[in-house]
């Protein structure tokens, strides 16, 4: 089976034009084959974060990409996104399924075996997000779980898939696919390539998924 693909952003690695980039980024993404693409933009206004998530919407329309907007329920919704993904610390998955729209997608972020227990009885999740895996510049000094967390992870969640995230990369995705995880996440591995090579990127990463290292 194919892993889901998830694009998270960051539009500060643009530059100055990082909103316009990360719209142009998301449609290349889309086309490229990414399932998802995670806007976890959480410091930007309500108003100024309500436009980008609709923006983005209109870029992935006609295919098979979803957005999901990072802790903002509201936001989401308002927008027409396609979900919302969770903190650890953000409301029960219940709770937020309550006020979702039918058919809305809801992750949630997850650090630990105990955390998946605590949460992984909650009604309305749809996925779960696992990290970090791999060192990453990205969270300094955060412990890397390896490939045995991320097994003990998915053990832990039972029927939930589980995505993997920190340290993904061509060189680190083909380690993957043994531990039983659904796919994973990642995002200096697409935000730091040029845009015509973030399709062959995309395709690099499912091939190594598709060829594992043993």
């Amino acid at each position: 089976m194919r892993p889901v693909v998830c694009m998270i952003t960051d539009r500060r690695r643009f530059g100055r034009h990082g909103e316009d980039v990360l719209i142009h980024r998301a449609a290349l993404a889309a086309r490229a084959g990414v399932h998802l693409i995670q806007l976890r933009e959480h410091d930007v206004a309500d108003g100024a974060l309500l436009t980008l998530v609709a923006r983005a919407v209109d870029a992935v329309r006609g295919t098979r990409t979803r957005i999901v907007v990072n802790d903002r329920l509201d936001v989401a919704v308002a927008a027409g996104a396609h979900g919302v993904h969770l903190r650890g610390d953000s409301a029960p998955g219940r709770r937020v399924r309550s006020s979702a729209p039918p058919g809305f997608l809801i992750g949630r972020s997850v650090h630990s075996p105990d955390e998946i227990a605590r949460v992984s009885d909650e009604d309305g999740l749809d996925y779960l997000l696992f990290g970090t895996v791999f060192p990453t510049a990205s969270k300094p000094g955060r412990p890397a779980a390896g490939i045995a967390g991320l097994t003990e992870a998915v053990d832990a969640a039972g029927r939930l898939p589980v995505l993997a995230i920190g340290g993904i990369t061509l060189d680190t995705a083909g380690q993957l696919a043994g531990s039983g995880c659904a796919g994973f996440a990642a995002i200096g591995q697409f935000a730091d390539v040029p845009d015509e090579q973030l399709a062959a990127t995309v395709a690099a990463a499912l091939g190594a998924w598709e060829n594992p290292v043993t």
